[in-house]
């Protein structure tokens, strides 16, 4: 009998407040901010009526990642990002313990329309790069982003 581990998120939604990037200690860069998603739901009254409800997802981005999303993404920007769901656990000051769940985020990319954010681009990090831009005051250097053209002969 083969074991199948399988630990894969995808989300599209906005950015819930304005993302903040900051330091470890160390001085790796790391983001974490929450993402609104809307679900489907159908009433289960007898009159079946369709509506939206908001869930509220706890997401992480890291390094380069995290320094792309906090440099082109703002409160209420549509955002679609791809990782791994993760739990961690730590005692709080009155030693308590608590828990928290949260998608760690491999990639991330624009989803608004081109001319609202530049639709199409996606950026992935390359660990064994070296990063696409800093922190440092008169960076300019830019992400590597691949170009998609776009096809209006969709049938959709």
């Amino acid at each position: 009998m083969s074991s199948l581990n399988l630990n894969k998120v995808i989300l599209c939604g906005r950015l819930c407040a304005e993302p903040e990037l900051k330091q470890t200690p160390s001085g790796v860069s790391v983001l974490s901010f929450s993402l609104a998603v809307n679900r489907r739901f159908q009433s289960k009254s007898s009159d079946g009526q369709q509506g939206n409800q908001a869930d509220f997802i706890s997401v992480v981005a890291w390094r380069q990642t995290a320094e792309f999303i906090a440099r082109y993404f703002h409160k209420g920007s549509a955002l679609c990002v791809t990782g791994s769901l993760q739990t961690r656990t730590w005692q709080d000051q009155n030693g308590q313990k608590r828990y928290a769940t949260e998608v760690v985020v491999d990639e991330a990319m624009f989803v608004d329309s081109k001319n609202e954010s530049g639709a199409g681009q996606t950026y992935t990090p390359d660990a064994y790069a070296t990063p696409s831009f800093s922190s440092g005051a008169g960076s300019t250097a830019t992400p590597k982003f691949e170009e998609i053209k776009a096809d209006d002969d969709l049938p959709f």
